[in-house]
């Protein structure tokens, strides 16, 4: 799958957990899919339109969490 929309971010525990439910309702509201994978520079969130993950990474900055481009 393309990684053209995916956003890693630095979380762990009941954050990256609180993270999944917000990438899963955003996702969901959108009518699109999604997907998360391990790197070694943290958890990739991936989604299938680039607006979905705007609405994701706004919500990363609003709950504080480390995220960057991937």
């Amino acid at each position: 799958m393309a990684k053209d929309n995916c956003l890693i971010v630095r979380a762990f525990g009941r954050q990256l957990d609180l993270l999944r439910g917000e990438a899963s309702r955003i996702a969901k509201g959108s009518k699109v899919d999604w997907w998360v994978d391990r790197t070694d520079r943290g958890t990739s969130f991936c989604f299938e339109d680039a607006k979905a993950k705007a609405v994701f990474a706004s919500i990363c900055t609003n709950f504080g969490v480390q995220h960057q481009d991937g």
